[in-house]
């Protein structure tokens, strides 16, 4: 569990302000708290401690001037100094509430989380980390949300920032088989040349030139009765780019590439922690992209489980391959909804940038509720088209189809649109295309592996799907 939250103990009391409230609250202070605050040139923006008169912390005064963004807390769980703290919102007017659109619960939920997103360390390999500032919860539901969305985040983080030395198919396996462990679901894999034998022939054709042997995993969890809903994620825990090998500044963080297995995964915990009322399935076609005497080749032809014949344009675009066999098998079932997250395409961070990930849906009312949850939660994401005429970019001459583009224009979409040849036309489906990977350090975003997104699609599939 995330250290730095913690439920009721006493602490020092961080009181929330709306900026534009500053005069008001400073004008019923002491002389004392109104000359520090002079003295400090504190106008009711950020983070201000105030003296005890025996020089201890008594306070922190907290302007916010913008509370739709989620991250409210900033950076404080790890600008102050370590101790306990806990959070005051009376200064917090119900009618200025409203007009946020925000209840108080919500302001101490999205502070709580955001506080420990921002306290997150990898410290997996380090002597250094340590537990800094907490933040202690009066309200149990709010510390339980607090938690299990921090707890899916951090899963999510940690899969993605753990070296590839370390994070290979059968960890990614081990992983999976404790989630479902822990929420009493069922696991399963096949592994290696078994691919060939139950008809997987791209996971086994992408992942077989490495010793760490390729696999389709598998999690199932729910009543079975209930709708069911499918989440497949890219699992390619390291991509070389294969015999189109990258060059090295590209190759730098290619152990990001199992991205979308890291978010596919945090998301399966936080919906089995919150008991929604579905039938969910989890696949993740576990590979690492690599070279040997036996790598798939440019200019191969290559079957798929659903039948269909793919001719090897580029080994570096093996991140469809991989998902159009899980793709075919999560359609299989029919569910109602087939959701996959996946490290891509670049063409999609030249499109959105590094912190807006796209997606495509061939289901317009799903895309447009998608959109309001992105909104509702304070966690962007943005649509893309399933541009059709691109389809013909994607023509092969020997096969039904090829992998990518000469060109590599519109390539985040002409990569959706190969694997929307996997999914039927009546089976409800979106795809993620993300980066999964903070370039910079935000508050609550420090930089690394990242599920941008999940919060939501968590929020969509809650409205959605509600727990009993």
């Amino acid at each position: 569990m995330p250290a730095s939250l913690l439920l009721k103990q006493d602490g020092t009391p961080i009181t929330l302000i709306f900026t534009k409230n500053y005069q008001h609250w400073h004008s019923d202070q002491n002389e004392n708290v109104q000359n520090w605050c002079k003295h400090q040139h504190y106008l009711g923006s950020g983070a201000l401690s105030i003296p005890a008169a025996n020089g201890a912390i008594s306070g922190i005064i907290y302007g916010i001037d913008d509370f739709s963004d989620f991250y409210i807390s900033g950076v404080l769980a790890s600008t102050l100094v370590k101790g306990v703290y806990t959070l005051d919102l009376s200064q917090l007017s119900n009618a200025e509430l409203a007009e946020n659109n925000l209840s108080k619960t919500e302001i101490s939920t999205r502070f709580a989380i955001s506080w420990a997103l921002q306290a997150y360390q990898f410290d997996r390999y380090s002597k250094e980390a340590d537990v800094g500032a907490q933040l202690s919860l009066e309200d149990d539901h709010c510390y339980a949300q607090a938690h299990a969305f921090t707890e899916a985040i951090y899963l999510s983080r940690t899969l993605i920032n753990t070296p590839a030395s370390d994070m290979m198919p059968q960890n990614l396996s081990l992983t999976m088989q404790t989630l479902a462990e822990t929420f009493r679901g069922d696991f399963s894999e096949i592994v290696g040349d078994d691919l060939l034998d139950e008809n997987y022939p791209m996971v086994h054709a992408v992942g077989r030139a490495s010793e760490n042997v390729p696999r389709l995993l598998e999690l199932r969890w729910g009543h079975e009765n209930a709708p069911k809903i499918t989440l497949v994620g890219k699992g390619v825990c390291f991509d070389s780019g294969g015999l189109n090998i990258k060059t090295g500044g590209f190759m730098r963080n290619m152990k990001k590439d199992m991205g979308g297995a890291a978010v596919a995964l945090g998301l399966a915990k936080l919906i089995m922690s919150q008991e929604l009322n579905m039938r969910l399935r989890v696949l993740i076609p576990a590979v690492e992209n690599a070279i040997s005497a036996n790598a798939f080749r440019p200019g191969d032809v290559i079957a798929t489980r659903k039948g269909l014949t793919v001719e090897i344009d580029n080994t570096d675009a093996e991140g469809r391959l991989v998902l159009c066999d899980a793709l075919t098998e999560a359609d299989a079932e029919s569910p109602d909804l087939i959701i996959d997250f996946a490290t891509l395409t670049g063409a999609c961070r030249v499109a959105l940038g590094t912190e807006l990930p796209g997606f495509f849906s061939n289901d317009q009312n799903t895309a447009n509720s998608l959109m309001q949850s992105a909104q509702s939660s304070a966690d962007p994401i943005w649509q893309l088209p399933l541009h059709a005429p691109y389809q013909s970019m994607l023509k092969s001459h020997i096969a039904d189809t090829q992998n990518s583009t000469d060109t590599g224009l519109g390539g985040a979409i002409t990569a959706a649109l190969y694997l929307q040849l996997f999914v039927s036309k009546n089976t409800s489906w979106v795809h993620f295309d993300m980066m999964a990977w903070n370039t910079r350090a935000l508050p609550g975003r420090p930089i690394g592996g990242d599920a941008l997104g999940l919060r939501a699609v968590f929020d969509y599939l809650q409205q959605r799907y509600p727990a009993a």
